[in-house]
């Protein structure tokens, strides 16, 4: 009898713990007619366009992207805004009716499947990735030999001068025992051969839920406070 990967083991006990969160809470948290959703998703944004531009110019069309963990689709949609082409497109997640749910809002051409980073094998035949993005991906792995074999396996798909593109919290949350912060330090741990970069972003969810609740402007005034943020965005490049 073989033993068990830990990385299938981990991918189940994924499945079970998003299983167990209030969709509907989540829809009205997250949705885009939130403030507070919708400021940070908008900063999250910019700081992608500035890493963007620092690594590749201008030119993003031919670039292939892959988003490992692609949920109902909402990143893919914001890197077709910012130029990127259908085609050049894949997204990658453990559950089917957000697959399903990107599928309904995403363009034909855009690759989408149901599984974890080992269903990069057929889309690295048609010639790597660019960029590897994980949003809010590897807080989620609490298992750290699952960490790093989903890194290495991206890793081995992207293409030299390509990079990882990472945005996560930095901080565990103590009312969430299902997630665990991803430091600096670890992001680096998972990537050691590449050139790691990163920026805060993010006021704190919930201080930005409730100066939001008094004005909008609050969170720009607020977030403008280092100390108050919460994410980053990693970039860490294959050289």
């Amino acid at each position: 009898m073989t033993d068990r990967d830990p990385s299938a083991d981990e991918a189940d006990r994924i499945v079970e713990r998003y299983g167990r969160r209030p969709r509907d809470l989540d829809a009205r948290r997250y949705s885009p007619l939130e403030w507070s959703s919708l400021l940070p998703n908008q900063e999250r944004v910019r700081a992608v366009v500035r890493v963007l531009r620092r690594a590749f110019g201008r030119e993003v069309q031919a670039l292939r992207l892959v988003d490992v963990g692609c949920g109902s689709g909402q990143n893919l949609l914001e890197f077709l805004r910012l130029g990127f082409s259908p085609g050049n497109l894949v997204g990658i997640d453990l559950l089917a009716d957000r697959i399903a749910s990107a599928r309904e809002r995403l363009p034909a051409s855009v690759s989408l499947s149901v599984g974890d980073a080992t269903s990069l094998v057929e889309a690295h035949r048609q010639g790597g990735f660019d960029i590897a993005y994980f949003g809010a991906v590897f807080s989620s792995i609490l298992s750290p030999a699952a960490q790093e074999a989903l890194a290495n396996e991206v890793w081995s798909h992207l293409r030299p001068g390509g990079g990882v593109m990472i945005y996560d919290f930095a901080y565990d949350n103590p009312a969430n025992p299902d997630v665990k912060g991803l430091t600096s330090r670890r992001a680096r741990a998972l990537f050691p051969q590449g050139q790691a970069r990163h920026q805060w972003l993010t006021l704190a969810p919930p201080i930005a839920r409730r100066a939001v609740a008094v004005h909008p402007f609050l969170y720009g005034l607020l977030n403008c406070l280092p100390l108050l943020r919460t994410h980053r965005l990693h970039w860490i490049e294959k050289v």
